[in-house]
C-alpha cells in the first residue's frame, strides 16, 4: 500500500465517526508507522508501506477508531516548545493551559533571576518544564500524588534538558511542602463530577480520572489548594491556576478567602477566562 492511498483510507474511516482531525490524525498515523515527518506522507505519497508497516498501522488505525487519544497512540504531545511523554496515567497536555504559561511569563521583570517554583499536580511536567525552559536560572518542583505521573514526569523534564533543576514529591497539594516559592502554579481538576461522563470519548474513556474530577461543582480542588498556595507564596510571587469555563469568578472568590489578591484573570484564543492570577496584597 501507498503512504497517500493510506492515509486518505484512514482519513474516511476517521471522518465516518465524527472525528474532525481526520486528515491530521490519518497523516500523523502513516507517518508514525514510516518513521518520517507527517508533511513527507504529504509531498511523497508514493512511499510503499511494507507489510509490516501496514500491519502495525492497521492496528494503530483501529485504536483512533475506538477513539483513543492521539497523544497515546503516538505516545507524546507537543506543548509550548517542548515535546512531552503522554500515558494513561496522565492529563493529556491542551493548548488552553499555553495561557497560563504566558500569564506567567508575562509578570515575571527579570527571566534570569534565580526563582523558585512549584507546580501542584503537575501531571506531564508540562506547565513547570515549559516554565523552566524559558527561565534558565529557575529550579521546580513538581508535586503529584500518582506515581505514575511523577515518574512521566520525571522521564519528560530530562528528556526536555531541565532534569538538573526538577525535583519531584509524592503528595497531595501542599500538605508536605513547607518552603516559600517565588511562582506557585496548577492545573487542577475541575470538571465537575456528573459532567466527565457527558465528555468526548477521547477525555472520558481514556483520561485519567483522578485527573478531571472536581468534586459536584468543580471546585474542591481549588478549595484544597488556594490555602496552600497563599501560605507557601513568597512576598512579590506569582500564583496562577487554570480554570475551567465560568469559574474564574469563583476561584478569584477563594483566592480573596484566602488573603491573595486577584490581579489578573487571562482568557485562551477562544475568549473564555482560562487562567486566574493571585499575589500578595
Amino acid at each position: 500500500m501507498l503512504a497517500g492511498d493510506a492515509a486518505r483510507h484512514i482519513a474516511e474511516r476517521l471522518r465516518a465517526i465524527g472525528i474532525e482531525s481526520h486528515r491530521l490524525d490519518a497523516r500523523l498515523l502513516v507517518a508514525e508507522v514510516l518513521g518520517v515527518e507527517p508533511n513527507i506522507v504529504f509531498t511523497r505519497p508514493d512511499m510503499a508501506l511494507t507489510q509490516e508497516q501496514t500491519a502495525r498501522l492497521d492496528q494503530l488505525a483501529a485504536r483512533r477508531v475506538a477513539r483513543e487519544p492521539m497523544s497515546h497512540i503516538l505516545g507524546r504531545r507537543g506543548f509550548w516548545t517542548l515535546t512531552l511523554k503522554v500515558t494513561a496515567d496522565t492529563l493529556d497536555p491542551r493548548g488552553d493551559t499555553e495561557t497560563l504559561i504566558e500569564a506567567v511569563l508575562s509578570r515575571i521583570a527579570d527571566r534570569q533571576a534565580p526563582l523558585r517554583m512549584v507546580d501542584f499536580g503537575t501531571g506531564t511536567g508540562a506547565i513547570l518544564l515549559s516554565l523552566l525552559s524559558e527561565l534558565p536560572n529557575a529550579t521546580g518542583l513538581a508535586v503529584d500524588k500518582s506515581p505514575a505521573a511523577l515518574a512521566v514526569a520525571r522521564e519528560n523534564a530530562v528528556a526536555n534538558g531541565v532534569g538538573d533543576r526538577t525535583e519531584f514529591l509524592l503528595s497531595d497539594w501542599g500538605r508536605d511542602v513547607d518552603e516559600r516559592f517565588d511562582v506557585i502554579v496548577s492545573n487542577p481538576p475541575y470538571i465537575p463530577d456528573q459532567d466527565i461522563d457527558g465528555l468526548e470519548p477521547e477525555v472520558a474513556a481514556f483520561e485519567p480520572r483522578l485527573a478531571l474530577a472536581g468534586g459536584p461543582d468543580g471546585l474542591d480542588c481549588y478549595r484544597a489548594l488556594i490555602p496552600h498556595m497563599a501560605r507557601l507564596l513568597a512576598p512579590g510571587g506569582i500564583a496562577a491556576v487554570e480554570v475551567g469555563m465560568g469559574q474564574a469568578q469563583s476561584v478569584a472568590s477563594l483566592f480573596a478567602a484566602a488573603g491573595l489578591v486577584v490581579g489578573a484573570v487571562a482568557s485562551d484564543l477562544a475568549g473564555i477566562e482560562r487562567c486566574v492570577v493571585a499575589g500578595h496584597p
